[in-house]
């Protein structure tokens, strides 16, 4: 068990690369959104690498790498292709996702139990090299199991149905995730967060003394656009601060 008492910021830039590549170009740059996110308080920067390219580029991993001091996790499918592409570019973290082409974003968790043996390999290769590697899933026992069978040292727990539930559900939600970062934290694996959250319901998850970091983007880059991104993190920073 790790030290969790300061909750890190993990901002997910993707959007601002979505914008830039709308028209093509190189304007809104990544690395200037990177930049902006080390000043303001940002903890790690998170990229997501999709097969089909639609945000960040190939050539924005080692841009965005050199732009900073922080931290780079790097979002991946677990495919062959993306496992060289980490390996080449060594990000401090790689979180690897479930993938659909037609998916506007990435939909529920990755079944680490049905998936071992395809994992398996993949966590081992990567761990090997010194990338620290997570695993985005659902907060379900049978997950947490799984993570803790295939070694991976991180979990990021998916909060999209808690986000997204009706007041009398969100509780619920709220208790099982909390319940699953107490089994994985004492199985020594650190439970992270994200998917979905906002200024309105991120403190909940915040004050989970288990979970290490959150990882938030999309909410993050489109308060951006009415107040800067300095200041829509800087927010999401003293919310988070204060759940603590």
């Amino acid at each position: 068990m790790s030290d969790t008492s300061t909750l890190r910021l993990g901002v997910n830039i993707d959007h601002v690369a979505t914008i830039r590549n709308a028209r093509g170009g190189d304007h809104p740059d990544p690395v200037r959104a990177a930049e902006i996110v080390a000043a303001a308080g940002g903890d790690g920067i998170t990229v997501h690498l999709r097969e089909d390219r639609r945000h960040i580029r190939d050539d924005d991993l080692a841009r965005v790498q050199d732009a900073t001091g922080l931290p780079l996790n790097l979002e991946m499918a677990a495919t062959d292709e993306m496992v060289e592409i980490a390996l080449r570019h060594a990000p401090h973290a790689a979180c690897i996702v479930p993938e659909k082409r037609e998916e506007r974003t990435t939909e529920g968790g990755l079944d680490a139990a049905g998936l071992h043996n395809q994992l398996a390999p993949i966590v081992s290769r990567l761990g090997d090299a010194g990338i620290r590697v997570s695993l985005f899933i659902e907060p379900t026992a049978r997950q947490v199991e799984a993570a803790m069978r295939l070694g991976a040292p991180v979990v990021e727990f998916h909060t999209g149905e808690y986000a997204h539930a009706g007041d009398e559900a969100r509780a619920g939600e709220l208790k099982r995730i909390a319940d699953m970062a107490a089994l994985a934290s004492k199985n020594g694996i650190e439970p992270h967060a994200g998917h979905g959250l906002n200024f309105e319901n991120v403190q909940p998850v915040a004050a989970i003394p288990q979970i290490a970091e959150l990882n938030i983007g999309h909410y993050l880059i489109g308060e951006a656009i009415f107040v800067g991104l300095e200041a829509s993190v800087r927010r999401m920073r003293e919310l988070m601060d204060a759940a603590r």
